[in-house]
């Protein structure tokens, strides 16, 4: 049984866990949903965390990354080892942001607040919310997409509308805004809803994908020419002695991949029980998970080459290959709730609370949720998702160039500087030890931006808006390191200024 072992400036202290007693619900930077919780909310306990990580790497784009991979010249295990290998190197800072959550009970943009200040901290949110946003809309898509192509085996005209909007038709979009619909309602449940679904999807998903990988071995008498594929970079291969070309920013674009939930992971662990719930919980839940969803992704596309004749990477479309109604019936099931679990948990619950952070008197969960949910709308997230070369090394490397330099602060303030140690109460409250005179810390603006600078000329030369021999081979090659460098840069920045200008307001 735990027992509180200090009470001090009106924080209860059990076990290391920081518990608010004094009452701050008059600050106009305080709100219900991003109030530091409370010892009797705290119900997310190893397997809940665990849970968290296998539900959202158990689902369509993780299936996908493998086979992305491969089609950039990887064989099977190159490909694998590189979504491990990115994804062990994001646990670091995913457990290191955790901490703080778990701590002091305080979602991701009030986190924010000690090092970038009380406003400023919407900056760091904004930027992490605009990337969620991106995110729930292709989730969104793909809930949507899968629902249209199973009635499209029954309602075959469907395929014969013509384009409505933005390159799709209006069943496309009407399946669309279904799914978007069942996300709205859910959030509109709360975040304890969002819990109970994570727990029901994690054990499915796996046995689902565990189920379709047995099937395509059978189907295939072996799971097909992919695996035995040799590598393109291998001499005499079409891109023989390019490996590290393509691993390095691969390997950048696997850790953007959840570059996203390495910052706001507070936003969670704010309702573990312990710090041992949160390290083992996500130790166990995610490298693995990734590692083995996005092999039976390549090993069952490989299969598909045998058994049709053609390579079939997006499982949707596989699953119109079924004619059995039951079949057919349960693969949707799966499909959308492996699309909806991860979808809110990764990408609603975050914007949802950097929205509110903005204005939290106006601005609750649910409307900080719908909020995101309108933007997933209006960026038309079908376009994100059309060429998978564009998915990682535009999309998924793009804007962990902004993420990147985000951590990099975050793990210098609280680690290095303050060595852990905050006042929650003060994270609330106008003009106090955070608010750094005019609500903006200098030190976390200058370090933002100098960590995000150096890879913007190699992002305009990928998309083509500067010609990439104009911006430089150094340049374009720093951009592969785009997460990397951001970090790196950000962190000496930070540590370099606070060091030279002491302040009482970073000690603690």
């Amino acid at each position: 049984m735990n027992v509180p072992i200090q009470e001090l400036e009106g924080v209860r202290i059990t076990n290391g866990i920081h518990e608010v007693t004094d009452n701050i619900s008059h600050s106009p930077y305080w709100n219900e949903d991003i109030a530091p919780t409370l010892v009797k909310d705290r119900k997310w306990g190893m397997k809940d965390i665990a849970a968290l990580w296998i539900s959202m790497s158990a689902c369509i784009p993780t299936y996908m990354l493998a086979s992305s991979l491969i089609s950039e010249g990887m064989n099977w295990y190159q490909a694998v080892f590189t979504i491990f290998f990115g994804n062990a190197i994001v646990l670091i800072p995913m457990i290191l942001n955790a901490h703080a959550g778990t701590k002091y009970g305080i979602p991701f943009p009030v986190y924010c607040r000690a090092s970038f200040g009380i406003r400023g901290a919407n900056i760091p949110a904004l930027l992490r919310a605009f990337v969620a946003c991106g995110w729930f809309g292709i989730q969104t898509w793909i809930g949507g997409w899968a629902i249209y192509k199973i009635i499209t085996i029954y309602v075959p005209a469907w395929d014969s509308l013509p384009n409505w909007w933005g390159g799709i038709n209006i069943a496309q979009f009407g399946c669309f805004m279904f799914f978007w619909g069942i996300n709205m309602f859910v959030i509109y449940k709360g975040i304890e809803s969002i819990r109970i679904l994570l727990d029901i999807k994690a054990p499915l998903l796996i046995l689902l994908g565990l189920a379709l990988l047995a099937w395509a071995y059978r189907a295939a008498g072996g799971f097909g020419p992919m695996l035995s594929q040799p590598s393109a970079f291998v001499p005499g291969g079409p891109k023989a002695g390019q490996f590290w070309l393509v691993f390095l920013p691969a390997l950048t674009g696997m850790i953007g991949y959840w570059a996203t939930l390495s910052l706001n992971i507070p936003d969670f662990t704010r309702y573990s029980r312990t710090q041992r719930d949160q390290v083992i919980g996500q130790a166990i839940g995610l490298p693995a998970t990734m590692a083995l969803y996005s092999f039976i992704g390549v090993a069952v596309t490989s299969a598909t080459i045998v058994i049709y004749g053609s390579t079939i990477w997006d499982p949707v479309v596989l699953i119109t290959k079924f004619k059995n109604p039951a079949v057919l019936g349960i693969s949707l099931f799966a499909l959308c709730l492996a699309t909806l679990a991860t979808n809110l948990a990764a990408n609603v619950v975050s914007p949802a609370n950097d929205f509110s952070n903005l204005w939290p008197s106006k601005i609750t969960f649910r409307i900080g949720g719908l909020i995101t949910g309108i933007i997933g709308i209006l960026i038309q997230p079908w376009k994100l998702v059309s060429d998978p070369s564009g998915y990682i090394f535009t999309w998924l490397v793009g804007y962990s160039a902004l993420l990147g330099p985000i951590g990099g602060i975050l793990i210098c303030d609280y680690f290095v500087i303050r060595r852990t140690k905050l006042n929650p109460i003060q994270l609330y409250l106008r003009d106090g030890q955070y608010f750094y005179g005019n609500g903006f810390n200098p030190a976390a603006i200058v370090a933002l931006v100098l960590g995000i600078a150096p890879n913007v000329p190699g992002f305009l030369g990928t998309i083509k808006v500067l010609d990439p021999v104009s911006v430089g081979p150094f340049l374009m090659h720093l951009y592969s390191y785009a997460w990397f460098a951001g970090f790196i840069i950000s962190f000496v920045v930070y540590w370099a200024w606070t060091a030279l200008v002491r302040n009482p307001q970073t000690e603690g």
